[in-house]
């Protein structure tokens, strides 16, 4: 798990949500300089911490929290794209497709070209 990733996503929400860090650690039953280092990305959160920042926000999920680092995080995220393409025309979408697959063909590129500098190196 990505500590600084989870961090910033739970001070996204708090801010979007309004909370100061105390307002948020006291509805989530933890120390403000606990959550406060949890932003920072200093210290991860326990199963349990997590479950009790979650039901603080009361409208954000677990898997929106972790969503980029587990399988059904993948999922959660295919989803919300999805959702966001359903009142689109099909030469749209087609479009879409096309900017997906030249960032993934980017993607392998910049791959091969990290293998090949470590393998030279």
């Amino acid at each position: 798990m990505d500590k600084e990733r989870l961090g910033q996503r739970i001070r996204e929400e708090r801010k979007r949500h309004r909370y100061t860090l105390e307002a948020l650690a006291t509805k989530a039953r933890i120390g403000s300089v606990y959550l406060s280092e949890i932003e920072r990305g200093l210290k991860a959160p326990s199963l349990g911490v997590l479950v009790e920042i979650v039901n603080a926000f009361e409208d954000v999920s677990m898997d929106y929290l972790l969503r980029d680092f587990s399988e059904s995080g993948k999922g959660y995220a295919l989803n919300e794209v999805t959702e966001k393409m359903v009142d689109l025309t099909p030469s749209q979408i087609r479009m879409i497709s096309d900017v997906v697959e030249a960032m993934i063909s980017n993607f392998e590129i910049q791959k091969a070209e990290r293998a090949k500098e470590l393998e030279e190196w």
